[in-house]
């Protein structure tokens, strides 16, 4: 609230996900009925009718949770990424006085950049989880791998924003990768937000922010000086 930069990116964030994802759920239910029929026939039995418009409105709330997933992706490799590198670059500068690297990078190559970042830190995973999802519910263990498959999505959305800092630092995927398996408690309890519907966009909308403190306190180097001080 601070910063008006911060909260306008955060609100343009916001903006752009809802308006993809409405468009995609508008769709999706637009044409739900001809993907049931082309899935199963609407039968000419009065007794049975009945169970095709359920199965059609089951088919319709999978769409719309599909497009909704997919938008986020599509989003946040478009548009996001270069929102969620600006805050924490803001972030870090507030907190630290200076982002690094602190050379500057064309715009058009850190979009590239960003985006070769932006696949495997977040779109593999989440299709993944969506997939281990579906094979979830044909199988008896569907509540149980359901509930695992939510966890690693918000494992894999926390890591997309505490990620930021050291990606843009150039550090190696290997390194990263491994500060994430250090860390998997508080991923999971920072992205815990993200399952609470609607509102998880809001919360994804200004995770750069906390991501960026928590990983900047993280790695604060230590003062020699004050540390000599407090023990005499």
């Amino acid at each position: 609230m601070q910063s008006p930069r911060l909260l306008l990116l955060g609100l343009l964030r916001f903006v752009v996900i809802v308006l993809i994802t409405v468009a995609s759920a508008g769709i999706a239910l637009y044409y739900h009925q001809q993907i049931t029929e082309l899935l199963w026939a609407k039968p000419q039995s009065a007794l049975v009718v009945w169970m095709w418009h359920v199965v059609s409105w089951l088919v319709a709330l999978l769409l719309v949770g599909i497009s909704a997933i997919i938008s986020f992706l599509i989003a946040q490799v478009l548009f996001s990424v270069i929102i969620m590198d600006a805050m924490s670059r803001i972030t870090e500068k507030m907190i630290s006085s200076s982002v690094q690297p602190s050379q500057p990078i064309p715009l058009l190559k850190q979009f590239f950049y960003l985006v070769r970042q932006e696949v495997p830190r977040n779109t593999l995973p989440v299709l993944l989880t969506l997939a281990v999802m579906v094979i979830g519910w044909t199988t008896p263990l569907g509540p149980i791998v359901t509930v695992l498959s939510s966890a690693v999505a918000i494992v894999f959305l926390s890591w997309d924003n505490t990620d930021l800092v050291p990606a843009r630092r150039l550090d190696r995927f290997s390194t990263r990768f491994a500060f994430l398996t250090r860390n998997i408690g508080f991923h999971l309890g920072f992205g815990l937000v993200f399952l609470i519907p609607g509102l998880n966009i809001l919360f994804l909308s200004y995770a750069p922010i906390g991501a960026t403190l928590w990983y900047i306190e993280k790695h604060k180097p230590m003062n020699p000086a004050v540390d000599n001080d407090a023990t005499m």
